[in-house]
């Protein structure tokens, strides 16, 4: 086994997440430059300077799609390295970061990218990304639904306020499953610290006014809402 060491670059890419019609989407861009020129990849782009990898994923955020991320909490999906991921020389590392947020715009490519649009997860997945990005992106998913189950993050798809009916269809569209709706209620209200209630309602065309909650102050969720209970 050879002990000569490796000179490699670093980069960041980013997996994020919002709903979109009622259908989990992901923030794609459209390569401008080799390599995968054209293709649909994940935003990312090389470490620089004293910057941490944190701070390039922010960076290159902003530069290939106009979105802010001072606003999203950025978790770690992973680091993948395996030889011949990207084609380029020397070799390249990426480590991947999910965020989610709510109610995010259009995105505006940037000199990186010739464009870059909100895809549907089930249309993403089966489009060919560049470079390893479609492992990536099922990695990241796969994380978001895990987390569902374990922590309070569902709320940071909705707004400052909503509805159970609001979070339900969260879960529905990031687990692609239909909830029974008076048994997530019954389960979600009884979280401990998941979501509190505002005191106000919203008007409903078809029914009787829906109570508005916000985000609680707990992080994990007490019980877990775990997918094989609703039988997903």
């Amino acid at each position: 086994m050879s002990r000569a060491r490796q000179t490699v670059t670093l980069t960041a890419d980013l997996v994020i997440l919002t709903i979109r019609e009622g259908a989990l989407t992901v923030l794609l861009v459209e390569r401008e430059n080799e390599p995968f020129q054209g293709r649909l990849a994940l935003p990312g782009g090389f470490l620089r300077g004293d910057e941490s990898l944190e701070r390039t994923a922010a960076r290159e955020l902003a530069e290939e799609t106009g979105l802010d991320a001072g606003t999203m909490r950025l978790r770690q999906v992973g680091v993948y390295s395996e030889p011949g991921r990207d084609p380029r020389h020397p070799r390249v590392v990426t480590c991947a970061y999910l965020a989610i947020a709510p109610n995010l715009p259009v995105p505006v490519a940037g000199s990186d990218a010739r464009a870059a649009r909100w895809v549907p997860v089930a249309e993403a997945t089966c489009a060919a990304l560049a470079f390893d990005h479609d492992r990536i992106l099922v990695d990241a998913v796969d994380l978001a639904r895990t987390l569902l189950q374990f922590s309070t993050i569902a709320t940071a798809f909705c707004g400052p306020e909503f509805t159970i009916g609001d979070l339900r269809e969260v879960y529905e569209a990031v687990w692609g499953v239909a909830l029974d709706k008076p048994n997530f209620h019954r389960k979600v209200t009884d979280a401990d610290g998941f979501v509190e209630p505002t005191g106000d309602k919203r008007p409903s065309p078809n029914g009787r006014p829906a109570a508005l909650y916000r985000a609680g102050g707990a992080t994990e969720l007490v019980p877990p809402m775990m997918r094989s209970r609703f039988g997903a």
